[in-house]
Formats: C-alpha cells, sequence, structure tokens
C-alpha cells in the first residue's frame, strides 16, 4: 500500500513540475516550457531515418505524438522516482532536480534558448522536490498502539502510516499544482490573444503585380481530384516547432547581412508593405513526402522579391562575381535553411511571402513572413517565421537539416500522383476517371501518362496550365474491365526528363518512384 502511495505521490510531484514551469514560462515565454524544451531537444537529435518514419506514419500529428510520448516517460519517471523517495526520501528529491536540471539544459541550449529559458524547468523542479520530499514524509511508518478492552482492531499493526495526512497534503499539492498551470495558460492566452489581433489587424495592399489569373481549364470538376488551389486549413504542415511561434507583427525585424552585403538592411514589418509587392500562384512540396504523398499544395502568395532586397544591399550572385553562393535565413523559432544564392537571384519569383490565398499568414504557415522559392524543397527555401539573412558560403556554414545528413542543394524531383480512384476503390466496370496532380516546379509539367497492369503507357489530357511553378492536374479516361488492376502513372516535364521508376526514399534529397494505385472493378 505505501508502495502505491509513493508512486502517486511521485506523480503528484511530476504534476507539480510541469504546472509551476507553464507558470513560470508564462513570464518568459512558451517556448521555454520542459515539454516543449525537451521535445525540441528531442527533435533536434533525431536521425533523418526517424525523422522520415514520423512524418510518414504519423503525418501532422507528429509533433503531439511526440509530446504524449514525453508525458508517458515523465509519468513512469515519476512514479519511480517517488518509490525511489519511499526508501531514500533526500535521493528521490534529489533525482526530481536531476529532471530539472534536463529540462532548463535543454531549454537553454537550444540554437534559439536564452538563458532565461532555464528559468521554468528550474523552478518546476525545486518546487517538485519539496512537494515529493513533503508527501514522503507523510508515509513513514509508524505503530499503531493495540485496541483498548472491548475495541476490536489489529495488535500493533506495522508497517501503517499517516493516511489521512497524505491524502490532505496529496490535494493541497495538486490543487495548488492545477491552479498554477491554469494560471499559466491564461497568462499566456491573453499575450497571444494579443499577438493575435496584430495580425487581424493588418489589411495587405493590392500587389502592384497582381498574379495571372488563373485558366478556366487549369481544374478539371472530377470528384476526388485534389482542388488546384489549397486552401490554407488544409496546407500541409512540416516543420519542428512544437509550439508555433507567434510574434508579434509591429516588433518583427529582419535583418540583411554577411558575406557581399555592402549596405546591411534592417526591415520593419511595415517596410514591407510598403515595397512593390508581387502575388504568384506557387505550388510548394516538403522534401518528406514520400511517392504519392501529401506533402505538396498551392497557394496564391503575395510578397516582395527577395532578389531586389538582396541587390539593394550590394549583393550579386556567383555568376557575377559574387562571394556568396548560399543564403542562411534564420527562424524565430531557431530553425537554419541554406538556399542557394543563384537560385534566388537567377530571376524566379523567389519572395518574402507576406500572404497567403489573400490573407496574412497564418501563424501555422510563417506570420508575419516566411520564404518562397518556387522549384526548391521547403527544407533549403521555405524559412517560416523568418528573422535574419546572412550572406555566406556553403563551405563555410551547414544548415540545420544539411548537419543531419540531408543535401544542401535540392531542386524539386519531377513526381505525379493519382487522386482518383483511391487505393483499394471499387468502381465499376466502364469508363473510370483516373486524374492527380503533377508538378515540376520551375520547370512545367509537358506530359503525364497512366498505364493499367504493366501494360502500354496512355497520355493522359493536361488541364490547362497556371504557370510553370504550380503544380498540373490531369486526367486518363480509362476504359475499366472487371477484375483485380494496378494503376501506375509518370511525368515528364518541359525539360524531356521522365521520373524514373527507381524507388528511392526521401533522405537525402527527395523520392523518386511512380506513384501506384491497387484497384477492384466490379
Amino acid at each position: 500500500m505505501r508502495a502505491a502511495f509513493a508512486a502517486l505521490g511521485g506523480l503528484i510531484a511530476g504534476f507539480t513540475a510541469l504546472c509551476v514551469a507553464e507558470l513560470v514560462a508564462a513570464a518568459v515565454r512558451p517556448e521555454a516550457g520542459p515539454v516543449t524544451a525537451v521535445g525540441g531537444a528531442v527533435i533536434d537529435r533525431t536521425p533523418p531515418a526517424v525523422k522520415d518514419f514520423a512524418v510518414r506514419n504519423f503525418g501532422t500529428d507528429d509533433k503531439l505524438v511526440l509530446q504524449l510520448g514525453i508525458l508517458v516517460l515523465l509519468a513512469v519517471f515519476a512514479m519511480a522516482v517517488g518509490l525511489l523517495a519511499l526508501r531514500h526520501r533526500w535521493t528521490g528529491a534529489a533525482a526530481v532536480l536531476v529532471f530539472g536540471v534536463v529540462g532548463a539544459v535543454s531549454a537553454a541550449g537550444r540554437p534559439e534558448g536564452r538563458p532565461l529559458d532555464a528559468l521554468p524547468s528550474a523552478v518546476g523542479a525545486l518546487v517538485a522536490a519539496g512537494v515529493l520530499y513533503l508527501l514522503t514524509g507523510r508515509l513513514a511508518p509508524v505503530t499503531v498502539p493495540p485496541p483498548a478492552a472491548g475495541e476490536t482492531g489489529e495488535d500493533g499493526e506495522r508497517g501503517a502510516f499517516d493516511r489521512r495526512g497524505f491524502v490532505v497534503a496529496a490535494t493541497a499539492a495538486a490543487a495548488a499544482s492545477a491552479g498554477a498551470g491554469l494560471l499559466g495558460r491564461r497568462l499566456q492566452a491573453s499575450e497571444l490573444a494579443g499577438v493575435s489581433a496584430s495580425r487581424s489587424d493588418i489589411v495587405l495592399p493590392a500587389p502592384a503585380s497582381p498574379a495571372p489569373a488563373i485558366p478556366g481549364g487549369a481544374a478539371p470538376d472530377i470528384r476526388g481530384l485534389s482542388s488546384f488551389t489549397t486552401p490554407n486549413k488544409d496546407f500541409y504542415r512540416v516543420d519542428t516547432a512544437l509550439v508555433v511561434p507567434r510574434v508579434d507583427a509591429d516588433r518583427w525585424r529582419l535583418r540583411i547581412h554577411g558575406k557581399g552585403v555592402a549596405r546591411p538592411v534592417t526591415l520593419t514589418f511595415q517596410d514591407l508593405l510598403g515595397r512593390e509587392l508581387v502575388e504568384r500562384d506557387i505550388t510548394l512540396t516538403c522534401v518528406s513526402n514520400q511517392v504519392g504523398g501529401p506533402y505538396v499544395g498551392t497557394a496564391r502568395w503575395i510578397g516582395v522579391r527577395l532578389a531586389d532586397l538582396l541587390r539593394e544591399a550590394g549583393v550579386k550572385p556567383p555568376s557575377k562575381g559574387g562571394p556568396a553562393d548560399q543564403i542562411v535565413s534564420r527562424s524565430v523559432d531557431g530553425m537554419t535553411i541554406g538556399t542557394p544564392v543563384e537560385d534566388v537571384m537567377d530571376g524566379r519569383d523567389a519572395l518574402l511571402a507576406v500572404g497567403m490565398n489573400g490573407e496574412p499568414l497564418p501563424f501555422d504557415h510563417g506570420f508575419p513572413v516566411r520564404m518562397v522559392v518556387p522549384g526548391l524543397y521547403g527544407y533549403v527555401s521555405a524559412c517560416k517565421w523568418i528573422q535574419d539573412i546572412e550572406l555566406t558560403t556553403f563551405d563555410a556554414y551547414d544548415a540545420y537539416w544539411v548537419k543531419r545528413d540531408w543535401s544542401r542543394k535540392a531542386p524539386i524531383k519531377t513526381q505525379s500522383r493519382i487522386d482518383t480512384p483511391r487505393p483499394f476503390a471499387a468502381p465499376r466496370a466502364g469508363t473510370v476517371p483516373v486524374a492527380g496532380v503533377a508538378w515540376a516546379q520551375h520547370r512545367g509539367i509537358a506530359r503525364v501518362e497512366v498505364r493499367v497492369d504493366g501494360g502500354e503507357w496512355h497520355t493522359a489530357r493536361l488541364a490547362a496550365e497556371a504557370g510553370r511553378d504550380t503544380w498540373r492536374q490531369w486526367v486518363w479516361e480509362w476504359p475499366a474491365t472487371t477484375g483485380h488492376h494496378t494503376l501506375e502513372v509518370r511525368a515528364t516535364d518541359r525539360t524531356g526528363t521522365t521520373q524514373t521508376d527507381k524507388r528511392v526514399g526521401t533522405v537525402p534529397d527527395g523520392a523518386t518512384g511512380w506513384h501506384s494505385v491497387v484497384v477492384d472493378v466490379t
């Protein structure tokens, strides 16, 4: 019985640590909380293959799974510490402090970490150690005297403890901890509400260079086919941020500096809105996208041409004698992304985007400002929550993902996907529309072909092209016959390159292979 109460005491101490840390984090910043800090440290040290597995199997819920896993491990650790404290009271309390040290080091040691980030974990652990010490004291064995004459009861019960005292102390500690946690959440919510209001107040100016109208034939009306423009709520999100940064646009600054920058620049959000804005439809793709995967989408972006800003700062691309061949962009969450200078300045619509599909960037997608560079996978081009641009060389600096075995340069590979029929669908025999999307950003799609059961290739009908930086929809009318069939698709870009059938995983520079779907025609 004492062991069960000791494990419960450990759980309450762990709960106390998290709640008190939540309250202190409200005064520091949400990213300094122990679960977020430890989770971020885990992500930073996760091998690419494990990260790829998580994205493939859990999708955009990978961060939730990680956080739940950390909480489960914390609960197990807390119970073990409670049992340890039952035998060695001071040692158990000291073990709680070790947990605080791990959280503090994780928080302050991250790329974007600050010294004060260690405070929530440290304070939470100190209070939790005191709670555990107090609760364990209530579990000290006492000897129950034998019952008086005429009373019933066991004679001198050994190992008994102050159950009532433990329950009262545990209840008080849990209630106080819950109150601290709720207060911390309320304080954080109040601050975030102010940041959200700053976004709501933004009115994006009309672009000086609006996007061309999407051609009428660019989006065939076929059930099950992805829409040409991906709504913001459905746009994929793959990043390492356990807590989405909430940046106040009025306080945001962007610094441009480094090798070959003759005139360093610091810009405000209003500075960007006051410049010539460009609006373009651009398809983004994540390097973690498996063959046939969902991490690709098209949006209408509005922003400032990054090349114009670089030229004003005196930057020249390597082809014109510039000393820097890499742009290192830094996010407020510590992410670093390396982008080839040549690609940004070769005439493509590389943007510092402030808007997405007619509204200011959503927080999940980089508010207030992010990079968008067509033709490159996101991990080398699409820095969200950007706050710093440094010109350097690939030899001098490896960005976040390059340090984790991904390639330095990553042009998007020509790919295609079958959206309908879905895998294991059971369409009726007859004419069945096989449709999907294909993409080869900054090259464009020239042809899409479909085949059935390894037979001859059939040319699909391409939808109208909205631009070489967007995906292209396609459809093939299949005269389906009864039975079990395998459909495959391949695309050819405007350089004449046809996507290979060789299956390769996402590491180090994007997956390859033909997407296939198995169906049973009835």
